[in-house]
């Protein structure tokens, strides 16, 4: 019997001893699988795999522990989303969530990550209301990677009126969207602020794809130049329908570019400018690209979505590691306090008073006549 005993004690403590034993550290991820934001969604959660495994293979995190990532659908909805993030807290007991990319989905769970003391960062939800709430105060519990729509819009406007010479600008928005009232707003504030004015601000509802009414007033005003602040198919569908009506005036819009926009527009997509937060030719996120492309054989069309979501799974690694322990509170003291931290896609530092990243670069694409997507230029900021 005692011999049963000690054998038993052995294979506990070989087990322990080999990390197999150990605990795993449970890791959210909040990302859309289905609905308007799927494309985007797919890529995240297929980059945060993948480095989540390979992190594994190198021996997991403090001290051995394995990771474990518990991934939802948000199926891009405010009420699906909350209800996984309670979930997540609750029931899978993660010590810090990733995702999701939308403005509006991160203002909606904050409340949830806040009373569950439970870290969140958001990959592309650039409304400045992600981290801090309509008093200017920040949220304990809320992070983003991303640069902010004041920035974006700051970029935009900038392009428009001393890059490219435009002065009337128009815009087309959904009116149901946290980040395209936001980042509506900031462009309208600084175009207006450099001398420009806008001749036509016109709106739509989510659900619709018809925007030739908006589309033929936008056109009668005049305008020179159209503002998108929307996501991959909206703008997509804008961009060809506006084409189709003869506007042919320059076409900006922000970092809800996607590749699908390309199956959608055709051709309407040649000339036009969008804001981003890196670019697919970036060397530093080519090893990555690179072993996306062998895992999943296909390669990150979604290049962005790869990049935020590959470093936001490195700095959560990174705040770990220096909290020493898989605790939310800890976690998110560690995350405020990064500094200098070198990622893949950019170098950041968190403001504390904020939770954004300080200072941030952004890029300018552009696509060209063979329907290629090239960099245009480089914004170093000033102060945000």
């Amino acid at each position: 019997m005692l011999k049963k005993i000690l054998a038993s004690l052995a294979l506990v403590l070989l087990l322990a001893g080999s990390g197999l034993a150990a605990d795993p550290i449970r890791i959210g991820y909040l990302v859309a699988l289905t609905g308007d934001n799927a494309p985007f969604g797919i890529t995240e959660a297929n980059m945060a795999r993948m480095i989540v495994d390979e992190q594994n293979e190198a021996g997991g995190l403090l001290g051995g522990r394995p990771i474990e990532l518990i991934v939802y659908d948000t199926k891009t909805r405010n009420e699906d989303a909350v209800n996984a993030a309670r979930r997540m807290i609750e029931s899978d007991r993660v010590c810090v969530i990733i995702g999701d990319l939308a403005s509006g989905i991160n203002i909606a769970t904050a409340p949830i990550v806040n009373r569950g003391h439970v870290p969140q960062i958001s990959t592309i939800g650039t409304n400045p209301l992600v981290t801090v709430d309509e008093k200017g105060r920040v949220r304990p519990y809320s992070f983003r990677i991303c640069f902010t729509d004041p920035y974006q819009g700051a970029i935009a406007a900038d392009l428009a009126y001393n890059d490219l010479k435009k002065t009337k600008a128009a815009i087309l928005y959904n009116v149901g969207s946290d980040y395209a009232h936001g980042l509506r707003e900031f462009f309208t504030e600084n175009f207006k602020r450099l001398g420009g004015t806008i001749v036509a601000d016109e709106g739509f509802r989510g659900e619709d794809v018809d925007y030739r009414a908006q589309l033929t007033t936008i056109k009668a005003s005049g305008a020179e130049f159209l503002f998108l602040p929307g996501m991959g198919k909206d703008m997509a569908l804008a961009i060809k329908q506006a084409r189709e009506l003869g506007f042919d005036g320059t076409i900006v819009g922000g970092d809800g570019f996607s590749d699908i926009m390309f199956e959608i527009a055709g051709d309407a997509m040649k000339g036009t400018y969008w804001i981003n937060h890196t670019y697919m030719e970036d060397p530093e996120m080519a090893p990555i690209y690179e072993r996306y492309q062998k895992r999943y054989n296909d390669v990150c069309k979604e290049f962005l979505d790869g990049a935020m979501a590959a470093d936001a799974v490195y700095w959560v690694f990174d705040a770990i590691t220096r909290a020493g322990v898989d605790e939310g509170p800890a976690i998110a003291k560690a995350l405020e306090e990064t500094k200098g931290l070198k990622l893949h896609h950019a170098t950041i530092t968190i403001d504390p008073a904020t939770h954004d990243p300080m200072n941030k670069a952004g890029v300018v694409l552009r696509v060209d006549d063979d329907l290629k997507t090239e960099f245009y230029k480089k914004i170093e900021p000033k102060a945000e």
